[in-house]
């Protein structure tokens, strides 16, 4: 069993698998956005190659808690992927997971270009290892 992490942009969609432990996310890749169902089906793909049990989509609320027009995308992105796939979708809180993901690449002086590449895959893991951290807490 394993779960994909999703970082859902405008441009690209960061994609991170656990192990099968579900102890580690591992950053998996970076989907450039085309059509929604092309977008749908390479997730659909990526997540059938990796035996993926379930999926966690980040959802990017505001500081305070609500939903801006950006969450609203996602939301919508979720419906259609849940439409489009047999595995159970769920969110979590991505708040801060961008600015954490940027600051870990310029602590590590990785390039502007480089690290325009990384990010979403790196989200997507930041993501995913949030959620399986929290598993495990629930857990106990």
């Amino acid at each position: 069993m394993r779960i994909m992490g999703l970082d859902v942009g405008t441009k690209r969609i960061g994609v991170a698998v656990s192990d099968e432990l579900l102890l580690t996310a591992q950053g998996r890749t970076t989907i450039e956005r085309k059509v929604l169902k092309d977008d749908l089906d390479e997730i659909a793909n990526l997540a059938k190659d990796s035996s993926v049990s379930e999926i966690v989509v980040g959802l990017p609320l505001n500081m305070n808690g609500t939903y801006s027009a950006k969450t609203k995308e996602v939301v919508e992105f979720i419906g259609e992927l849940q439409q489009h796939i047999d595995i159970p979708v769920k969110t979590y809180d991505e708040r801060l997971t961008t600015v954490q993901v940027e600051r870990t690449l310029i602590e590590a002086d990785v390039s502007r270009a480089k690290r325009k590449r990384l990010s979403d895959k790196l989200a997507a893991q930041v993501i995913l290892q949030g959620y399986l951290d929290s598993m495990r807490r629930t857990v106990k």
